[in-house]
């Protein structure tokens, strides 16, 4: 049987966590090494990529990938882990109006320094810092930078309001809520928040959870997998041929034409084989898939 290289544009449900998923498809599948390319928090929806076999070295691009979440934030009540899950730390019943809360999304569009939740999976001296957050323990956490390319109120109903978002990897969409919460006086936790889509990966082409544990089931699995250069999909290709191909395979350079920082390569089979960086005038095998 042929190895499985692939991946996987998973529709989340919400309550489990990303970790279930990848285990739960590891066990249905068979296949030794799956991780995801970006987590979502046990509440959240929507696109969840997996990466199955090789496929797993490549999930650092997907998740430098620009992402776009569906936020419904609640004004009048915080929580402590900025979400629906934790223990309220406030209430108000000074609600803002549509006009208040629009006004207010402009101050949090472009690059921003945004502090990371306490209840967050960085670490802090080899402890996250959720489990700190658990402990009774608060720690300073510096702000990092990031950047929101898009932030539109697409629906009113107070007190909830529903955000789309399109920002960089590593935006916090529970922290945004909690910052606009606490800029419009009244506090504010995120409700709900579906991923729509990182990179190329959309919610729509997404795969429902309970389609592919039916197909794990089945035995029809791989025929949900993606295939593996969908990761690096804005890179160029590059189409070798035999010579420079076994160059590639054996970690060597070969002569750079065309843009780009990496790219794609291509057997003359046109079998992906590796991820290539330009050094110069020449492209350097970053990441080699033997064949």
């Amino acid at each position: 049987m042929a190895q499985v290289f692939g991946l996987l544009n998973l529709n989340k449900p919400s309550g489990p966590t990303s970790h279930d998923l990848v285990a739960a498809v590891r066990r249905g599948t068979r296949v030794k090494k799956v991780g995801h390319a970006g987590t979502l928090d046990p509440l959240a929806t929507g696109v969840l990529v997996l990466c199955l076999g090789p496929a797993t070295r490549l999930s650092e691009y997907v998740m430098r990938s620009r992402k776009v979440y569906r936020a419904r934030v609640h004004f009048g009540v915080a929580t402590d882990t900025y979400d629906a899950q934790g223990e309220v730390v406030a209430r108000s019943d000074a609600l803002p109006s549509r006009a208040t809360v629009e006004a207010a999304l402009a101050g949090f569009r472009g690059e921003l320094m945004q502090v990371p939740p306490m209840y967050s999976a960085i670490k802090r001296g080899g402890r996250k810092l959720y489990e700190l957050a658990r402990a009774g323990e608060q720690v300073e956490r510096p702000p990092r930078p990031v950047t929101v390319y898009r932030l539109e109120l697409v629906d009113w109903q107070p007190p909830l309001a529903t955000l789309e978002v399109e920002c960089s990897p590593g935006t916090y969409i529970r922290s945004l809520a909690h910052d606009l919460g606490q800029a419009l006086g009244c506090g504010a936790h995120l409700a709900a928040l579906e991923r729509r889509a990182s990179g190329h990966f959309r919610v729509e082409d997404a795969v429902p959870w309970g389609e592919f544990r039916a197909a794990m089931e089945a035995g029809t699995w791989r025929e949900h997998l993606l295939p593996p250069d969908l990761a690096l999909a804005e890179a160029p290709a590059v189409h070798l041929n035999a010579e420079q191909a076994a160059r590639v395979l054996h970690g060597n350079t070969v002569a750079a034409e065309g843009s780009g920082v990496l790219a794609r390569a291509y057997d003359p089979q046109g079998r992906f084989i590796a991820v290539l960086e330009r050094r110069g005038d020449v492209w350097k095998p970053q990441k080699v898939f033997a064949r």
